[in-house]
């Protein structure tokens, strides 16, 4: 079976697709907000942000300073497109394995 197109390694992970998925509902999110949602050390997150935000698919602005600083999150266009792409490359993967699953129930039935 060949990768649909539009999938996408850097997203696939169960903690960068989650984050993306948080963000793709928003404009702009709190690194609190993203934290606390998704059950996630403040390492943690930094590392995902960190990892997406190289790709061109996160920005992220940081604003204060000491204990004031406050650290917002929004997905770039650029991230957006390769988020829906890759939840479009899910459902085509989905779609086929249960295609897949009629047509074997089918062959089944016919013998």
């Amino acid at each position: 079976m060949s990768t649909p197109a539009g999938f996408d390694e850097l997203i696939h992970p169960a903690t960068r697709l989650s984050v993306v998925a948080l963000l793709a509902t928003t404009e702009w999110a709190e690194f609190a907000f993203i934290r606390d949602s998704l059950s996630l050390s403040d390492s943690a997150l930094s590392k995902q942000l960190h990892t997406l935000e190289e790709a061109g698919y996160l920005e992220i602005r940081k604003e204060g300073g000491g204990r004031k600083r406050r650290t917002t999150v929004r997905l770039t266009d650029r991230g957006r497109t390769a988020f829906d792409g890759h939840v479009a490359a899910l459902r085509a993967i989905v779609e086929g394995a249960a295609a897949g699953h009629g047509r074997r129930q089918q062959a089944e039935a016919a013998r």
